[in-house]
């Protein structure tokens, strides 16, 4: 049994100092010691005063903060104080004679393979393979059965291939990889929102009319587990990738970039296409409980090879997460970040440029992983882990659409939107937003329009390309809308 004055200490540790701090990120050499305090830590045993010197500052977060709670006591004091320290270190580790190092589950259960249970065929309507019109009404985008982006309806793989379905839009509620729950919603929010398509005036392409797209349900999700779930997730986004349509993904939090990386892997090949990941976290924690949560899918996507770290770019980073050992973690691993420190510094377009260009370096197959919290909360309350100062839905639109049109997508997704947190309609608007710029540059790719220009929405109009300078002739400007657009050389 611990001594009652140890027992105190590690009370008073837990409630005033924590566990999460358990290592320092500084491995500076520590100060002198007080000389008030240097005969009590001389009279400690060797191992306990090298582990106080080593680990001290990690639990009070400063070495002035530990001297400060050292000051006063005994030399049997300090000696308590350290030995509570190596308590709760060794008792914050996994014991196998009291922990569970994996949850059991029910193998006798009649429904245990219940919740991804695809219905068979034979028991299905006979039909034709094809996507299905959902609509009763000739403008289907308004009414009858809501669908994203007003699209028809496909079930099974044989409809994307019959119907030549380049988009498929599939949502994944899952949201037990966070702390803060509702993003399960985010699909419902984003097909009942009031948007849902249409022209894109600033390029005058209407993505619903150049591309087939097709809603393609929700993928099943064990509310019970995310591990069970991310393996179901990653199967049904290898399986519209098999069809040569492009998966879009809408969360959810954001444990799916794991899942949604690694079934376009299978596909694709491990280390074929790069990642831009918008976010105002980096989400490369690694070392806790569960191996994945919405704060660990970079870090496992990265580890298990399905993309390579030099093909990484992070954009939007801000807040008090990574601290600096997370960054030199991106550095010693190749991988690129553009924090809004970056963005304050150079300004966005630079920084957008920096991202364009590092997207496309060593391959052209891109995948985009959309957190929604990179857009400052005034645009996306909606989320639960909102940061201030992020970006703005004018920044946010011209370089998703950008990035779309001058990359081979083979995915996107958009995750982190929680409408329980919104008593208004604007987070699944802008959401919609985000999503309908990617489509729009994924059908001016295909149309053969670039988007090249795509930062001539904040210049001056002496410095739009005029139409001259775009090979066209002068009676062409009324037709192709002026500083948008360049046709593909």
């Amino acid at each position: 049994m611990m001594h009652p004055q140890k027992s105190a200490l590690v009370a008073t540790l837990l409630l005033s100092l924590g566990t999460a701090s358990l290592m320092a990120e500084d491995d500076s050499p520590p100060p002198q010691i007080p000389d008030e305090l240097q005969s009590a830590v001389d009279a400690l045993p060797a191992e306990k005063r090298e582990y106080l010197m080593e680990e001290g500052e990690g639990f009070a977060g400063t070495w002035e903060k530990l001297f400060i709670r050292l000051r006063g006591k005994t030399a049997a004091e300090v000696e308590a104080f350290v030995d509570a320290m190596q308590y709760l270190e060794d008792a914050s580790k996994f014991n196998p004679d009291t922990d569970m190092a994996a949850i059991p589950l029910n193998i006798e259960a009649e429904d245990f393979n219940g919740w991804k249970l695809m219905n068979p065929k034979a028991l299905a309507t006979q039909r034709e393979p094809g996507p299905i019109n959902l609509s009763y009404y000739a403008n289907g985008q308004r009414s009858g059965i809501q669908t994203f982006a007003g699209a028809p309806v496909a079930i099974y793989p044989e409809d994307l291939v019959a119907g030549d379905v380049e988009v498929a839009i599939v949502g994944a509620p899952l949201d037990m990889g966070t702390y803060y729950r509702g993003q399960r919603f985010g699909p419902q929010a984003m097909r009942t929102g009031y948007y849902h398509g249409g022209n894109d005036m600033a390029t005058m392409v209407n993505p619903s009319k150049v591309l087939s797209i097709v809603d393609y349900g929700d993928i099943a999700i064990d509310n019970m587990s995310t591990e069970i779930s991310v393996h179901h997730v990653r199967e049904r986004i290898a399986e519209i990738a098999a069809t040569g349509a492009i998966p879009f993904i809408v969360g959810g939090d954001h444990s799916l970039e794991y899942p949604d990386i690694a079934g376009l892997a299978d596909v694709h090949g491990k280390g074929s296409f790069g990642v831009v990941h918008f976010d105002s976290h980096f989400d490369a924690g690694k070392g806790q409980a569960h191996y994945i949560t919405h704060g660990q899918p970079v870090y496992r996507a990265i580890k298990e090879g399905h993309v390579k770290a030099e093909n990484f770019i992070q954009v939007g980073l801000r807040g008090p997460w990574p601290g600096a050992w997370g960054f030199e973690w991106m550095r010693n691993n190749g991988m690129r970040y553009h924090p809004m420190a970056e963005v304050e510094k150079k300004g966005w377009r630079q920084v957008m440029e920096d991202a364009l260009r590092e997207a496309r370096e060593g391959t052209e197959k891109l995948f985009i992983s959309f957190d929604v919290d990179v857009l400052d909360p005034a645009f996306v309350p909606g989320t639960g882990t909102p940061v201030p100062g992020g970006l703005t839905m004018r920044e946010a639109i011209p370089i998703v659409r950008a990035l779309c049109t001058e990359s081979e997508m083979i995915g996107f997704e958009i995750v982190e939107l929680d409408p329980l947190l919104d008593n208004t309609y604007r987070s699944a608007l802008n959401a919609n937003y985000i999503m309908h710029a990617c489509l729009t540059g994924i059908a001016m790719r295909k149309t053969g329009i670039t988007d090249g220009a795509y930062l001539s929405e904040l210049s001056t109009e002496d410095q739009q390309p005029k139409a001259g300078e775009r090979g066209l002739e002068a009676g062409d400007a009324e037709e192709i809308d002026p500083g948008y657009g360049r046709p593909r050389p």
